[in-house]
This record gives structure tokens, sequence and C-alpha cells, in this order.
């Protein structure tokens, strides 16, 4: 092989070292993503070609994708798509990333949602739809909806439910959290992943968090938990009775959230659900009364 030559193996090598000087936190995985991309295969058979020249145009589009990777725009949004909870999810810069922190408050939610016979759900800020979409795909005897303030958001999200085969059975409604007759209810659970960053933390937060994911979807004002407020009274008035609210939120704002919860008339807290790094993370409330 003469030493001009770019093969797979090499321009991953190449790739992953140059974007880790560039800042990247997964600077292998970021250039085997993307070099799969655009070779159009599974990453994992990018270990079989090692060998394989790469072709000019392929290294092409290649270049620019892992030019704008350092400057800091997400791999997800450079390939369009991001898996979660084992699904493939169609992303744009409409939408946040789905994170694997939230696949939490999807475990949680189909434990709680199998204990009803025909559960009615709803998904507050759906963005892309994951979580909405994957309760669907587990949950065959639910009815589900969806709300998100942002039509682009709810594009995304339409259709990833048209990819994974729920479109049927998922009611999108444009308005900002419960705010549209649609999403009145009675529903038997309320899940969300509101924004919940406060104002000072921003500019504090990953370069490719804070100048490329939809601001409007991580901050929530100067505490935090404003919109959080707003939904658990909502929550208070329009949840079945025993039914229950899952909010995903960070550890900053644990404290705000909990006490939230326990003030909010017709609401009884429950425990806080920590994630994987042991941080609080899945906040449980349920309304008052038995179902």
């Amino acid at each position: 092989m003469s030493d001009d030559q770019w093969t797979v193996g090499r321009l991953l090598t190449w790739t992953a070292e140059w974007l880790a000087g560039k800042g990247s936190d997964s600077p292998r995985l970021d250039a085997e993503v993307l070099l799969a991309h655009v070779r159009n295969c599974q990453r994992i058979l990018l270990y079989t070609a090692f060998d394989e020249v790469v072709a000019d145009e392929q290294r092409t589009r290649f270049r620019e994708l892992v030019r704008r990777r350092a400057a800091g725009e997400p791999v997800a949004y450079l390939v369009g798509n991001r898996e979660f909870f084992s699904l493939p999810f169609s992303v744009s810069a409409a939408v946040l990333v789905p994170r694997p922190e939230t696949e939490g408050l999807v475990v949680r939610g189909i434990d709680l949602a199998k204990a009803v016979p025909a559960p009615r759900i709803i998904d507050v800020g759906t963005g892309s739809g994951a979580i909405v979409v994957t309760l669907a795909k587990r949950l065959p005897q639910a009815s589900l909806a969806a709300t998100d303030i942002s039509p682009a958001a709810l594009d995304v999200a339409r259709a990833n439910a048209a990819r994974h085969g729920v479109a049927e059975r998922v009611t999108f409604i444009e308005c900002d959290l419960l705010d549209a007759p649609g999403a009145a209810g009675p529903w038997d659970l309320i899940v969300s992943n509101p924004p919940y960053v406060r104002e000072d933390e921003f500019p504090g937060l990953p370069r490719d968090v804070r100048d490329f994911e939809p601001r409007g979807a991580l901050v929530a004002g100067p505490r935090g938990v404003e919109i959080i407020e707003q939904l658990a009274v909502l929550a208070g008035e329009r949840l079945a009775p025993g039914g229950w609210l899952l909010i995903e939120a960070g550890p900053t704002v644990a404290a705000d959230v909990e006490a939230i919860l326990a003030a909010t008339p017709g609401l009884v807290p429950e425990p806080t659900l920590k994630d994987l790094a042991g941080l609080p993370r899945i906040f449980q409330a349920r309304r008052a009364g038995s179902a």
C-alpha cells in the first residue's frame, strides 16, 4: 500500500487524533459514525474494511463533515440520526439530540403504564418525539398524545412516529405545555423533559450544546424551574385521580423541583429516581385520589 493512500483504517486513526486536538470528548466514535454515514454502512462494518481505500468522493464528503464536527456541530445533526432506546430517530437543529439519561424516563413510564389497562399518556414538549414514539412502541394498549410549541419540532416528531409505525396512535398538538383542548386530559401519565437550564448556566454549557441545539428547549429562565412550575400546576388539574407526572431535570435544580412538586395542590410527591451516575434525574408525583 502506498503511503499516500487513505484507507479506512488510516483515515479513522488520523481523524480521531485530529478531532481529539479540537476538543471532541469521543473522537474515535465521532470519526467512525461520520465515515460509516458517508459509506452508507453500519459502523461495525468499518472494522472489516480497514485496508480498503476510501474513494475520493467519499473522502471529500467525510472531510466536510469532520470540519463541521471540529467546529462543534453535533454528530447527530451531521448524520441526521440518533439512537434512543435501541431505535433510530431522525433529528435536526429544530430539536434536542436525544440523550441516554432520558431513557430512564421512558423505563419508568413503561412500568407505570403497564399497571393501567388502557393508559392515556401525553408527552409535553416532545421535540424529536423519542419519548412518545418509544412509549407507543412498547405500550400497544396505550392512547398517546404529544405537544410542542415548535412547528418544526413537531414535523420531526411526526416523521419519527411514521418511521416507527405508530403515527396512527399518537396525536401531535402544537401548543405551549398543555394549553390546547386536545391536551386537556384527563391523563394517566404525563411525561416531560422540559427546559431546565438557568440563564446563567447557559454560557457554560458544552459548545456543541450551547451553539447548536435549540436554546428554547434548554433554557427555562433565571431559576431554571419556571416551566416546571407551570407544568406541575397543569398536571395537578389534568391528571386522572391516581395518575402520575414524570419530569426529567438536572441535579442543579433538583431541590427546587422537589419543592415545587410538594407544594403543588393536587399532587403527592414521590421519591426522585437517580440516573446511572447516581444523580437525581426523574422527578415524580401522583394526582391525589385513586384510579
